[in-house]
């Protein structure tokens, strides 16, 4: 999968996911696309809603909101988290110049039409929203690169929405394990799925965290994932209705430089390395021609100038072709 001029075969995609941390404040939202371009990441995120995009404006307990938010009612929490859409120009513009790819989720047919009118090179789906086929349909026939979050979804979920954006033409699909809690507890990011996920459906995998800490995004590069999102904050000490499970900028640099010490690490399929101070034969003792060698006159030490150690019983069968002084090596002429 290619996003923009990102191959995340070749490197791993990190995205700065701004979500509702721009508390409504434009500048503050520009500050965050710096704080990504300046922390390394590859792309910084939006959400494209507003809260009729989403939910219905009723106050009973049908529609209240859960985790960190269950004081609040969905249609109160999207209308304070929401980015106004006529931000979305020129925060696109201005991620253009800065030299750092932008991108969306969107969670209606005018998002989409709002993201298609200002050329973002990819979508992503998010986890609620995967079985919201129309949705997927719509996103995916714009044959744009689709991103899709699997936090709820059952398999049977995943391979209709696989199915889906096939049906349209469209195979270019990465999927992202993710644990939909906010924040997710430890014990519930089973990140070994990740290698289910990429055996099963055949496709590029990755994983977005809404795990505290940055453990979890290295892990999964460590497993195999090529894209990883995470949320952060454009200021350190700001508050919004994401910033409990969200990174403060120190913290997302330290995730980027990380996960870019694991791809180094990880490295190639590679076996052996430098064999110059691996143990070899010498001689101990002297040893005049005709003697035999024994355990007392010959030994396996470093480095790596003398016969191989597996030769050693069967040079306990030889006698000395000549004089040997102690600390020589022995070489395959013995044998």
């Amino acid at each position: 999968m290619k996003i923009a001029q990102h191959d995340v075969n070749e490197r791993v995609f990190i995205i700065a996911e701004l979500s509702a941390n721009h508390n409504q404040d434009f500048g503050l939202a520009k500050r965050g696309i710096e704080v990504a371009k300046e922390a390394g990441c590859d792309a910084v995120k939006l959400q494209t809603y507003r809260a009729d995009s989403l939910t219905l404006d009723i106050k009973n307990d049908n529609f209240k909101a859960g985790d960190i938010w269950s004081d609040e009612y969905l249609y109160d929490l999207y209308s304070r988290a929401a980015m106004a859409y006529e931000w979305h120009e020129p925060l696109k513009r201005y991620a253009d110049e800065l030299g750092i790819t932008l991108f969306s989720s969107p969670f209606d047919f005018e998002g989409v039409d709002l993201l298609e009118s200002i050329d973002v090179p990819a979508y992503k789906i998010a986890s609620f929203e995967i079985t919201d086929i129309p949705l997927i349909r719509y996103v995916a026939s714009k044959k744009k690169p689709i991103i899709i979050s699997c936090g709820v979804a059952d398999i049977s979920d995943i391979e209709l929405a696989i199915l889906t954006c096939k049906e349209v033409g469209n195979s270019d699909i990465a999927l992202l394990k993710c644990t939909s809690a906010y924040p997710a507890k430890d014990s519930e990011m089973n990140l070994k799925t990740l290698l289910d996920m990429r055996e099963r459906f055949s496709l590029t995998v990755g994983l977005s965290d809404h795990s505290l800490g940055i453990e979890a995004v290295i892990s999964a590069v460590s497993l195999g994932a090529r894209i990883v999102e995470k949320h952060f904050l454009p200021e350190e000490s700001m508050q919004s209705p994401d910033s409990l499970f969200s990174l403060k900028p120190d913290e997302l640099a330290k995730m980027v430089s990380s996960i870019r010490r694991v791809e180094k690490m990880l490295g190639d399929i590679s076996y052996g390395g430098d064999k110059t101070y691996a143990r070899s034969l010498f001689t101990c003792k002297a040893i005049k021609k005709g003697e035999p060698f024994t355990p007392e006159n010959i030994k396996s030490v470093r480095p790596n100038l003398g016969l191989h150690p597996k030769y050693y019983d069967e040079l306990l069968k030889k006698t000395a072709d000549r004089d040997y002084v102690v600390g020589e090596a022995l070489s395959e002429k013995i044998l």
